[in-house]
Order: structure tokens, then sequence, then C-alpha cells
């Protein structure tokens, strides 16, 4: 059964925006890290753009940007714009037989799964884009300038306390 790897993809596309700043970035250069192909990337892009994540810049230098702060970008906004909301899908042709469970299987499981879905959604909504930049920063050793002025500032109550 295939999966979709639109929301993965997505978030590493807006990683890599988010780490180049307001440097635009060509969906060619996208496609490259991702692993995809341009075209690809190209039609990711215009999901996230329609739902106000990215915007891109025409011309020579154009490419695409987040079009707010990492900060302010939640998963779940990242998720609704670009995976299909059903995500356990039914049927592709309904059940039509008479019996008790071909009436009401469909029914049933919306009833039950449809709560699933909204705890995933839920769950997304609490994390942001800087959570995700966050967790890469650290497994690579590397720390965000507001993790260094607090690690500083520790430091510094240290050194006050031991003086």
């Amino acid at each position: 059964m295939p999966t979709s790897t639109r929301f993965v993809v997505s978030l590493h596309m807006l990683a890599l925006m988010a780490e180049h700043g307001d440097t635009p970035l060509r969906s060619e250069d996208i496609a490259v890290s991702v692993n995809s192909n341009a075209a690809v990337v190209r039609a990711l892009l215009l999901r996230l753009a329609a739902a106000g994540l990215t915007r891109s810049q025409l011309g020579n230098r154009g490419g695409a940007m987040l079009a707010k702060s990492s900060a302010d970008i939640r998963l779940v906004e990242v998720y609704q714009a670009v995976e299909d909301r059903n995500f356990f899908a039914f049927h592709r042709q309904p059940p039509d037989g008479e019996g008790m469970i071909d009436r009401h299987i469909t029914a049933s499981l919306e009833t039950m799964l449809t709560p699933v879905r909204e705890a995933l959604e839920d769950k997304l909504a609490g994390l942001t884009l800087d959570d995700v930049l966050d967790d890469i920063r650290e497994r690579a050793g590397v720390l965000s300038d507001q993790a260094q002025i607090g690690r500083a500032a520790i430091g510094e109550q240290r050194r006050q306390a031991a003086g």
C-alpha cells in the first residue's frame, strides 16, 4: 500500500528555506537536497504558497523563501497544505452488499478513525518548524542563537555564584 512523503519532504524543504533566511532557493537546488526532482518540489511549493507558508521571488536570483517566521509555522499547517486529510483511505468502491458489515463498515470506521486523525492534527498543532530546526541543530551539535545566549547566561550565573 503506497504512503505519501509529501509532508516529510515539505518539512525538509521548509527547513532548508529557514536555514537560508532571505536567500531564495531554486527548486532545482531544493530537489538535490530532498533527493527528488524539481517538478515534485514545484508542485509542493505551489501547495505551500497557497497555504501562505512560502513565497516566490522572480528573476535571475529568484526562488522560494518562507512567507513567515519558522517560529510561526505550525506543523499542522504544513500537513494540511500538502496531505490528503483523509488519513485513512476507505474503499475505492463503496460496499454495496446487503449484509450488516457491508452496510455499516464505512460509518463505523469513520466514527472510530476520525478521532485518530484529529489527535494527529492536535499534536502537530503544538509543534513548529522551529522545533524541527532546533532538533536538527542539536543532532548536528549546532546551537541556535537563542540557545547560545541561554548557555552564556547560565555560564555567567555560575561564574558569579562561584566568584
